[in-house]
């Protein structure tokens, strides 16, 4: 979900050239059709926006046409650095990362429980910047720790009904994608560095995954950080 552009396309890709069999899906038609020209034994494709609320059964429409899947893989997301709390941007980020995130894992959790005997993998693409709020993205940050909790909150509820799906929460930090066109980011990794990160993870099946050691470190560091330091002192470092 989300194989347009950025890292959802990148990853789709590399696991296209490893011979996986993909459902590749997301706003843009186009770009679905280009991919499905590249690799048309490989490929099944359907247009889905995920903030609709026709989106779920396109889901299921194209699980239909793969005969089914292994893996659920969400890489769809919207943010943007909104330092003037753009109401528009705002609420266009809830709606994506928010409410059509809980669409569809929700959606692919009730498939592999009731269709697949209670075997599958779900996998999602969050953030580092889960772990704190940052000022500059408040409704980014706020969504990307909902992920993190929700994804929790599913395999503890795998755990409670005796199911066996896997759960897999990729944190990267900031890649250089048209996504972060526009702003400025620190320590910016690549898209293909992140994308062979991730391919990886998927199929080692790791639980969580912060990308990269560099961020790993930041990370713990964000934690040890009292919240009234942050919201004050920080405020001036990440402005």
């Amino acid at each position: 979900m989300g194989a347009t552009s950025g890292m959802g396309l990148k990853v789709a890709r590399l696991l296209l050239q490893k011979g996986w069999q993909i459902g590749a899906a997301g706003r843009r038609l186009n770009e679905l059709q280009q991919l499905q020209a590249e690799f048309p034994n490989q490929v099944k494709i359907q247009a889905i926006d995920v903030a609709k609320d026709e989106a779920a059964p396109q889901l299921r429409e194209l699980i239909a046409q793969m005969g089914g899947v292994d893996l659920y893989f969400h890489s769809s997301g919207y943010g943007a650095q909104n330092k003037h709390l753009d109401a528009e941007v705002e609420l266009k980020t809830m709606q994506t990362n928010a409410v059509g995130f809980t669409r569809m894992v929700g959606e692919a959790y009730r498939y592999f429980r009731d269709d697949c005997g209670g075997v599958g993998h779900i996998a999602i693409i969050s953030s580092v910047a889960g772990t704190k709020g940052l000022g500059a993205a408040p409704a980014y940050s706020a969504t990307k720790r909902m992920q993190n909790t929700y994804i929790q909150c599913l395999a503890q509820r795998t755990h409670a009904d005796g199911l066996n799906i896997d759960f897999t929460d990729i944190r990267p930090g900031f890649v250089a994608t048209d996504f972060l066109a526009g702003d400025s980011y620190p320590m910016l990794m690549s898209a293909d560095f992140v994308a062979e990160k991730i391919v990886g993870a998927l199929e080692a099946k790791k639980r969580k995954v912060v990308i990269d050691w560099r961020y790993s470190l930041v990370v713990k560091f964000w934690r040890l950080i009292p919240d009234c330091i942050w919201e004050s002192v920080f405020a001036k470092v990440i402005k």
